[in-house]
């Protein structure tokens, strides 16, 4: 999976361009001295400043000021999404991975109805994606990014952002799929055949469009052979005729006589 860290998404980047895009830097003196209690004319300089930040890429800055003024805000400024929605950029930018996603989290829950809500809720399954960027590791973090991709699809089905998880789903999907493969792989080294039929099988049937699948197949006819099992090796040569004909040829462990001919 591409890695998703430094991406600024179109929602955020389009606000961003009708936000004071012209105007130029402001320096820290414009921070108000106060930590509390800033006038209107602070709380709209704070903003830019987080603004200007994020543009260039800031991130500490940012934070600073983004965290700054959202305690500033009055109750129900709608400005509020978009200065949260920043502060998840910039902390997933430092890698501050779940404080990304709780402000993430918080757009898309606190303000669903917001523009912002789609893009945040793919974000929050962004944050924990990268965070399963090793197969081999503890699946926690990947079904949990699964999950939110799924909330997405269920809550904004027709947002833009909902195409873009779709593309994101395949993607983990792909990785549980080699995940599960390399656990078959592992018992099949270990000559524990049933085990490794078990996982095997489970990477045909749950994800039957990975790039994995054929290799799972060709790996489970072996599996079938070793045990004897030859009603299993004839159904299994003949499926991976029928749905992967180009594995067959390349590579086929089926013997002639159990391939169905077309």
């Amino acid at each position: 999976m591409t890695r998703l860290r430094p991406l600024l998404l179109a929602a955020g980047i389009a606000a961003l361009a009708g936000c004071g895009g012209g105007r130029a830097p402001e320096t820290a003196s414009a921070v108000p001295a106060q930590a509390e209690g800033a006038s209107p004319a602070e709380v709209d300089s704070l903003y830019r400043l987080g603004e200007q930040t994020i543009r260039r890429g800031k991130w500490g800055d940012a934070i600073k000021y983004l965290e700054r003024v959202l305690l500033e805000f009055s109750p129900g400024d709608s400005r509020i999404p978009q200065a949260r929605y920043y502060l998840g950029e910039a902390k997933f930018s430092l890698g501050l991975h779940l404080e990304a996603a709780r402000e993430f989290r918080r757009v898309s829950d606190d303000t669903p109805n917001d523009k912002l809500a789609p893009n945040a809720l793919l974000r929050v399954a962004d944050v924990y994606a990268d965070l399963w960027r090793r197969p081999e590791l503890d699946p926690s973090y990947g079904q949990t990014a699964l999950a939110t991709y799924q909330e997405l699809l269920n809550r904004y089905a027709n947002a833009p952002a909902a195409q873009r998880a779709q593309e994101r789903i395949k993607e983990l999907e792909e990785r549980f799929a080699f995940k599960e493969y390399r656990a078959a792989l592992f018992y099949f080294k270990l000559k524990a055949y049933d085990s490794a039929i078990l996982y095997l099988k489970d990477v045909v049937a749950t994800y039957p469009r990975a790039t994995i699948a054929p290799d799972a197949l060709i790996k489970l006819v072996e599996a079938y052979r070793r045990l004897g099992y030859q009603e299993d090796v004839q159904e299994t040569c003949g499926y991976l005729h029928r749905f992967h004909p180009n594995a067959i040829r390349q590579r086929s462990p089926c013997p002639a006589d159990s391939v169905e001919t077309s």
